[in-house]
């Protein structure tokens, strides 16, 4: 009952509030679905690529939008978010990707019942804004699996980077908008994703010339 009444007392005092003194801020989301340039696609071979779930690399779990400052740390945007995590997103942009390039009759996820003849194993290693050099970057690793091997042998093992200049050019930390980051950061990871499809493609055409990689009719 004293506590309860000292509860009281402190809310009646003027200007005295038991609640935040603090504007409410609504959290801005951002979708990361880089779009594939226009053009042809190659021709459609009968291969199926399994892509096995993406890791990550620290902090490209999280949400928040990744502002690298001038002085080389990192910071993320409490109030500017990603609609998922940038990992789970990318994951499914490189599948959809992929898929669109028409190389592969097929591009499954782990427990697919489709006999894979690769394995795409892939990271997202960097994706991010960098106000003082006024650019974003995205970066992947890839490692290809040959999947019709008794050893699934390596084919080929790819970091890619892709980069985007962020509107306005250089600028401080505090004057990016998210939008233009989130935009910015989109574009640079689909300069990575065209990368890592020409990497594979060169890969696969390498492996299928020595007799190594089929597709299975």
């Amino acid at each position: 009952m004293r506590r309860r009444g000292l509860l009281l007392l402190a809310a009646a005092l003027p200007g005295c509030s038991v609640l935040p003194n603090r504007p409410y801020r609504e959290v801005e989301r951002f979708v990361l679905a880089p779009e594939r340039p226009p053009g042809p696609p190659p021709p459609r071979s009968g291969q199926v690529l399994l892509l096995r779930t993406m890791r990550a690399a620290p902090g490209l779990e999280q949400r928040g939008l990744r502002i690298l400052g001038a002085r080389g740390e990192v910071t993320l945007q409490f109030w500017s978010e990603w609609t998922a995590p940038p990992v789970d997103l990318t994951e499914e942009a490189l599948r959809r990707w992929l898929l669109a390039s028409g190389r592969f009759r097929a591009v499954t996820a782990p427990g697919s019942r489709l006999r894979a003849d690769l394995i795409l194993e892939a990271e997202l290693t960097r994706l991010q804004a960098e106000p003082a050099e006024g650019v974003a970057r995205a970066g992947l690793s890839g490692l290809l699996l040959d999947n019709g091997s008794a050893e699934n042998r390596v084919l080929g093992q790819f970091p890619v980077e892709g980069t985007a200049p962020l509107p306005g050019g250089a600028q401080p930390e505090d004057r990016l908008a998210p939008a233009d980051a989130a935009a910015a950061m989109s574009a640079a990871l689909g300069m990575a994703l065209g990368r890592l499809e020409r990497a594979l493609g060169g890969a696969i055409g390498a492996g299928a010339g020595g007799g190594r990689v089929a597709g299975r009719r």
